[in-house]
């Protein structure tokens, strides 16, 4: 399974941004596909995971992000609202064989990541 991130972007504060994760190779829908990110100088968190039909986030931006997916185009969205620039980061999509874990480690595949920079 290959991985595609796109969408990040630079948005002000309250900004909106969809993040898009392609994959190639075969069927996407047997897999978790989570997304994570990595600020400057931090190490890289759970954001948010969805297999199936079940979704998962982190306490941080529940309320405040959305994951999607549409299998027929093999791709899992993230809308994000309400930007701060605590957002900032290099978001990546990462897929596993399997329900979603919160770990980076329980992840296989990984997208290349894509930046959000959301300015005050």
């Amino acid at each position: 399974v290959q991985l595609q991130a796109s969408g990040g972007g630079s948005v002000q504060t309250g900004g909106s941004l969809r993040l898009s994760c392609v994959a190639s190779g075969q069927s996407f829908s047997g897999y978790a596909t989570g997304w994570f990110r990595q600020a400057p100088g931090k190490e890289r968190e759970f954001v948010s995971a969805i297999y199936r039909s079940g979704s998962s986030y982190a306490d941080f931006v529940k309320g405040q992000f959305t994951i999607s997916r549409d299998n027929a185009k093999n791709t899992v969205y993230l809308q994000m609202t309400s930007l701060k620039p605590e957002d900032t980061a290099v978001y990546y999509c990462a897929a596993r064989w399997g329900p979603s874990r919160y770990s980076e480690n329980e992840y296989v595949y990984w997208g290349q990541g894509t930046l959000v920079t959301v300015s005050s």
